[in-house]
């Protein structure tokens, strides 16, 4: 199926490694430019050499979008060198476990600025420009535990999280008009090398074994490429009547009836 994705410009967040840098690759492979941007320089240079490497034309961006500066610098940088931003992906994110009455307000800016807040600047950075160019496709990387209950520990990313997933359903309500979609998608157990899985899996594979017989009832980690390829349809003409969606990639590892 060709996508139609051909000559497009992708920017993506968080996209030095794992989920994120296989976003990139995804949508480099259907002829898209990408723009990819992340905090750390060394890993996020190796990556660029790596899209490189497979033919991807890749501009890298170190920058913060926590800050202000950061999210707009990204947007500005892209537009300068590629002409406009046609899709964004909105993949940076973290966390902090922790009860909720040993969380700290700090630990609550912190998450909120990395799972919402520079989504909310890069996004607001790129409707001017999605605006000119008639149109646009915008995804945020959220979580099956922004869909339903994460478990004691996850306050900070339930939430933040959950508030992706809203943010994505009226962006998209009040874009519509300028032909601009918003989506999201919620992963499940991604396992990636360096990942916490990955780690958690190094470290207790037994214990891993354990939880893939529990909760994934396919019987294994999903892949960074799973859910990028969704994103990637997501983010093309081919999915023109998908608006406002929160898409889930997990394997049937979550609960929730819709």
């Amino acid at each position: 199926m060709d996508l139609h994705l051909a000559g497009k410009t992708a920017l993506i967040t968080g996209a030095s490694r794992g989920i994120g840098l296989a976003i990139a690759g995804s949508l480099a492979a259907e002829g898209c430019r990408v723009a990819i941007c992340a905090r750390g320089t060394e890993a996020l240079e190796k990556a660029a050499e790596d899209l490189g490497s497979q033919g991807a034309e890749v501009l890298a961006i170190a920058a913060d979008v926590t800050q202000s500066a950061g999210a707009a610098d990204v947007v500005d940088r892209t537009v300068r060198a590629f002409g406009g931003v046609d899709i964004l992906v909105g993949n940076v994110g973290g966390n902090r476990r922790g009860r909720f009455e040993e969380t700290s307000d700090d630990d609550w800016e912190a998450v909120l600025d990395l799972n919402l807040r520079g989504h909310v600047r890069v996004a607001r950075a790129c409707l001017p420009v999605m605006r000119k160019g008639g149109e646009g496709a915008i995804t945020f990387i959220s979580s099956i535990f922004g869909r339903e209950a994460g478990g004691p520990g996850l306050s900070l990313y339930n939430s933040t999280k959950s508030a992706l997933i809203s943010l994505a359903k009226i962006l998209a309500l009040e874009l519509a008009g300028d032909g601009i979609r918003v989506n999201s998608v919620a992963p499940g157990s991604i396992r990636f090398p360096g990942g916490s899985w990955d780690k958690r899996c190094n470290e207790d594979p037994e214990g891993m074994a354990r939880f893939v017989e529990t909760n994934l009832p396919m019987g294994r980690f999903g892949l960074a490429g799973e859910v990028a390829d969704v994103v990637t349809f997501l983010s093309s003409p081919r999915a023109s009547w998908i608006n406002g969606a929160c898409v889930n990639v997990d394997g049937l590892q979550s609960r929730s009836l819709i």
